[in-house]
């Protein structure tokens, strides 16, 4: 029984440190190293290798190295093998601090400010309180439900919409396609913090902008794949939108002649919102190794069904 580690050698040294403390019995091997096939049980990846039945024909568990699974190939993964997404502390506090930023930053101007400088302009104006901004947050998971939590505490007026209908403290719950627009109509601030699946791929579009109040925020730090882009500027151009800030674009990097680059209300960063640190995410692929030994459920199993 053994575990192959496919990523980066930064993150390779920290995961092969952590298990030789915390698993010194299962052999612990760095791609593309794998040590006899038949006996990987484990694989622990951002992107999987190819042919994985082959590769690893015992293959019982994938840990992905993410938050999400979109960047795996579902097709390669062999049937019966657990597919594990990655929920870890550090995940959650980096997308706690990069929305509370978007949402602060929106709600005190500083985009336009920010514009306002390249143009050599002086001018300020009245801060209005938090209470008088609508955010909405589409995806009440793992990561969303914290963030609301935060936004509460900071005294925005906080929606959220999900598949399924999820209870946070403080927060108006909407719950699937018929409470969509009702929800919308409700958002000065969007923050889009879905799943990419099939039904959500390209819901940022234009219909979904027109049933937004007029100059709303659009925030997308989900997957680019969310996103249409060919929609973004002319909602923009028309203040049907005021400000895009987008953490993920497709592809990544965008191309150097994107109009995004460019655009006066569209702040761009490079997909650094949030990111598993390599040390907390061994230790709860370290904690979900023990629970599977165990025979008790995992943290993060993913419905290969519903594609999260």
């Amino acid at each position: 029984m053994s575990i192959v580690f496919h990523h980066t050698p930064e993150r390779a040294k920290v995961w092969s440190e952590k298990f030789a403390k915390g698993r010194p019995d299962i052999p612990f091997h760095i791609w593309p190293e794998t040590g006899p096939k038949e006996d990987v049980r484990y694989l622990a990846a951002w992107k999987t290798p190819d042919d994985l039945a082959t590769l690893f024909p015992n293959l019982e568990v994938l840990f992905s190295l993410g938050a999400g699974i979109d960047q795996l190939n579902l097709a390669n993964v062999p049937p019966g093998v657990q597919i594990i997404r990655m929920v870890e502390s550090s995940l959650v506090e980096g997308m706690i601090e990069y929305v509370l930023w978007a949402v602060l930053s929106f709600h005190r101007d500083m985009f336009r400010y920010a514009r306002q400088q390249r143009e050599h302009i002086w001018d300020g104006s009245h801060n209005r309180p938090a209470k008088l901004y609508r955010v909405g947050l589409m995806g009440m998971g793992e990561l969303g439900s914290p963030v609301l939590e935060k936004l509460v505490s900071f005294g925005y007026e906080c929606r959220g919409w999900s598949r399924s209908r999820r209870e946070v403290p403080g927060v108006k719950s909407f719950a699937g396609v018929g409470e969509l627009d009702a929800f919308l109509a409700e958002t000065d601030i969007l923050v889009c913090l879905v799943p990419l699946t099939d039904a959500t791929r390209g819901i940022l579009n234009r219909s979904l902008f027109e049933k937004l109040p007029k100059g709303a925020c659009l925030i997308n730090c989900g997957r680019g794949g969310h996103l249409v882009q060919d929609d973004l500027i002319p909602a923009l151009d028309t203040g049907q939108l005021s400000q895009a800030v987008l953490d993920v674009a497709t592809p990544e990097p965008l191309p150097p002649e994107h109009p995004f680059w460019d655009h006066p209300r569209i702040f761009l960063t490079p997909h650094i919102a949030s990111a598993a640190q390599s040390d907390t995410a061994a230790e709860a692929v370290l904690a979900n190794l023990r629970r599977y030994e165990a025979g008790e459920p995992m943290t993060g199993v993913i419905d290969t069904g519903r594609g999260y």
